[in-house]
């Protein structure tokens, strides 16, 4: 790639110096849920925690964690400590010449191809290699400036879908465990007639039901067979494609099949798929009528065979029920949970009448609308930001260029 006049091209350990973690771990993984010093990682999680540990706090701001087996990496502007030795922290040599969250924007859009299960050390084998384009100081700064505006607002959507979020999981925790009456008002004991169950105190109107009375259910398995792209093969979802109240089908699988395995697992609208492993109780309801889709290994299809149940109480069910304990005894307590065929069928179910499984539905459909909006703008947020990066941070659209379109618009 061509350098932009004025720039120029250095590999990231030209600009940067990277000190280890050691002085700056935890002695104790004993941690604070809200005060106290904040433990880092450079994965999703980011912040693991808080700890009351005042010695070897890293406080030399700002700098870039790099995790040195994944390539994960985050800028931080506070003080902190560490868990994981598996990391670097990487600080500009020169402050004056290399603005570092410029440099970290870099960091974010390069990869490294077949990482591979070799636990090597990626900064000094690989990333410090890399080579980025860097403009000169003052437009660093302005290009940081104008990413960082776009980061705040993204942060503050997603603390906004997060407030929404919880909003909700509380709202539907009283909903299915106490219900709506007549007048739109969540039920108590002391205004409300209630009966012991299984499952503790419940509505006098309410049910205790298990899962395999009320609907179909059909386990996927993998077919053993060799994908063929072409109009003898199908695409199918895995374990992966299934996520909470949605369905991620950019990376469907495919694979040959036989006419009786596709009539087996097929989807229908409103069946409802639930993850047998990897996060057990994963789910989401299918809303296609007719699609050439199919449904695979480690996924649960359940299609409603009883007039007691709607299969949109069953999902919000289900997203509330994976947070209770009691949810532990009916998944296999192994290294990787799987939520059998069998303990399934004996979940139990609270089951109000279906007018009132109506009422719930609809509020929490309610209570969507605003999150989805909030998601939609995370969305289109995020596809800026790239779009940005990819031109800035290469000079295909330079600073002053990008203010002037944007005074036009």
């Amino acid at each position: 790639m061509n350098v932009p006049d004025g720039w120029t091209e250095k590999a990231l350990g030209e600009i940067l110096n990277y000190e280890q973690p050691y002085r700056y771990s935890v002695n104790s993984t004993d941690y604070d849920d809200k005060s106290g010093t904040p433990v880092l990682t450079a994965g999703k999680s980011f912040i693991l925690g808080y700890t009351t540990e005042t010695e070897g706090i890293y406080d030399n701001l700002p700098v870039i964690i790099f995790d040195d087996f994944t390539t994960d990496s985050k800028y931080v502007d506070f003080p902190f400590k560490v868990k994981s030795s598996a990391m670097k922290f990487l600080m500009p040599k020169d402050a004056e010449t290399t603005d570092l969250k410029l440099v970290f924007a870099h960091i974010q859009r390069l990869k490294i191809r077949d990482l591979g299960g070799d636990h090597k050390r990626r900064w000094i084998s690989d990333f410090s290699k890399l080579k980025i384009q860097l403009p000169p100081p003052t437009e660093q700064r302005e290009i940081a400036r104008i990413l960082s505006k776009v980061d705040e607002v993204i942060s503050q959507t997603e603390q906004l879908i997060a407030k929404y979020r919880r909003l909700k999981t509380g709202l539907m925790q009283d909903l299915l465990t106490k219900g709506i009456d007549a007048h739109g008002n969540i039920r108590s004991e002391e205004t409300h007639a209630f009966k012991d169950s299984p499952l503790g105190r419940i509505p006098a109107e309410w049910e205790v039901v298990e899962t395999g009375e009320l609907f179909e259910m059909t386990l996927g398995k993998m077919l053993n067979r060799e994908a063929k792209h072409g109009k003898d093969s199908f695409p199918y979802l895995g374990n992966k494609s299934v996520q909470w109240g949605r369905f991620d089908l950019t990376e469907l699988q495919e694979m040959t099949s036989n006419e009786v395995e596709r009539e087996k697992f097929s989807l229908r609208k409103g069946d409802l798929l639930v993850c047998e492993g990897g996060e057990a109780g994963r789910c989401a309801i299918w809303q296609e009528d007719n699609s050439p889709i199919y449904f695979q290994k480690a996924i649960h299809r359940l299609r409603v065979n009883s007039p007691k149940i709607i299969t949109r109480y069953m999902h919000e069910y289900m997203i509330s029920v994976v947070q209770k304990s009691f949810f532990n005894d009916f998944v296999s307590q192994t290294s990787i949970k799987h939520f059998t065929q069998e303990k399934f069928k004996k979940l139990p179910i609270l089951l109000p009448p279906l007018d009132e499984q109506r009422k719930i539905c609809k509020i929490s459909k309610s209570q969507d609308v605003q999150l989805n909006k909030e998601i939609q703008t995370l969305v289109k947020l995020q596809s800026l930001k790239t779009g940005l990066m990819q031109d800035l941070l290469n000079g295909k659209v330079r600073v002053g260029q990008l203010i002037r379109e944007t005074a036009a618009a």
